[in-house]
């Protein structure tokens, strides 16, 4: 009785809070530390729920900012030229426009630039394999031992959507070295709910909502290339991520990022196989990166594209269940959503293609999907991009 009469106490403490609380709260991290760390479940051990909230909150938030300030931007494919010495003009050095993520070691020429812009859309489903929106995410919870279903169970709803458009640009500085960039503009929404289910009964707890619209984290990158014959050949490169997004609404990392890459590529006259290796240092996650493509040139003016890009996570963690002894209710466990620290891969499978339209126009329309539970993930995630290069 006294631990019902606690129990309910403690909700009603939660409810006279909320109400003040969620009409105060701005940025999109306030309102998901204030769904997320807002626990009502008595558990007598305050140190540990403080823990695992806090762990729970800073996993959700790194993975979300992951997913913004690492975005995967177009390559610098597209058109690629070269002096024929026969000729003694400049011609298209492949009749292929290239992979979609991955780099390929052709560069975009001498004096040649593009200008492009980019659109996807994603509303997140499921973070490390647990349904984000259904209402299933358990928080906390109070289960008899023996028993399979708790008698006191808090999840929590989250609804994340981001829109992001990214304005793409490439100059070719000599033959063998260009420089790109990548300015992302995001809008971010969040909202969510906490629900406590109490012997089958439903009581909310909190809900929230915030939005956000900004810069991203700009990127810069340069290719250098060190082997070319013909279309194949091997480069060396470089991408730096800016801290140019705002922190406090997720839309950036904070801090400055730099990746090493090492690009090949091998083009016959219409496959091609390219692949890239990186690593990724002072990001969110310091991160094993890798992606491999195989293009196909279906018709002069198309290239169909098939690829599998990958990082290996570390120091991000990923969402787990405890389950500990109530320490003063005998014959009771605790359940925690909490964070570990283990490494892990996020792989993505992307399926697409590039269309030259009219004269150097090209529409570059693709889809990913992921084939791992690991972070935040949407069943698919479209984008489309128009790109113009510049004769």
């Amino acid at each position: 009785m006294n631990a019902h009469v606690f129990r309910t106490l403690a909700i009603a403490v939660v409810l006279l809070t909320t109400a003040r609380t969620a009409g105060a709260q701005q940025s999109i991290s306030d309102v998901l530390s204030f769904l997320v760390t807002n626990r009502t479940i008595p558990t007598d051990d305050f140190v540990r729920d403080e823990q695992a909230a806090i762990a729970t909150r800073d996993t959700i938030s790194k993975l979300l900012v992951l997913e913004l300030a690492t975005l995967p931007s177009s390559s610098g494919g597209g058109f690629s030229y070269r002096l024929d010495p026969a000729l003694g003009t400049v011609i298209r050095a492949s009749d292929s426009f290239g992979p979609l993520f991955t780099e390929r070691s052709l560069l975009a020429g001498q004096g040649r630039a593009s200008f492009g812009i980019s659109y996807s859309s994603v509303m997140f489903d499921t973070i490390d394999g647990r349904n984000l929106r259904d209402g299933t995410l358990v928080s906390t919870a109070s289960v008899f031992r023996g028993d399979t279903v708790p008698f006191d169970i808090e999840t929590v709803a989250l609804r994340i959507r981001t829109d992001t458009m990214t304005l793409n640009g490439t100059v070719g500085i000599t033959d063998r070295l260009d420089v790109s960039a990548g300015i992302p503009f995001i809008r971010l929404t969040l909202e969510g709910d906490r629900v406590d289910t109490y012997r089958g009964r439903q009581l909310l707890q909190a809900s929230g909502s915030a939005s956000a619209y900004g810069l991203g984290d700009v990127m810069v990158r340069s290719r250098f290339n060190v082997f070319r014959s013909g279309a194949s050949g091997v480069a060396i490169g470089g991408e730096v991520r800016l801290p140019t997004g705002k922190e406090e609404d997720l839309l950036g990392a904070g801090r400055a990022s730099f990746t090493p890459r090492f690009i090949g590529s091998y083009e016959q006259e219409r496959v091609g196989v390219h692949g890239e290796v990186g690593y990724t240092f002072h990001g969110v996650s310091e991160a094993l990166t890798y992606a491999g493509a195989v293009t196909a040139v279906a018709a002069p003016r198309v290239t169909i594209v098939g690829e599998l890009l990958g990082r290996r996570l570390s120091g991000v963690g990923r969402l787990v269940e405890t389950t500990l002894p109530h320490p003063r209710l005998a014959g009771v466990d605790t359940i925690r959503l909490t964070s570990s620290g283990e490494t892990a891969d996020h792989l993505v499978m992307v399926a697409g293609f590039k269309w030259n339209v009219a004269s150097t126009w090209l529409l570059t329309a693709n889809v990913l999907r992921p084939l791992t539970d690991v972070g935040l993930n949407a069943r698919w995630v479209p984008s489309v991009t128009f790109d113009y290069w510049f004769q």
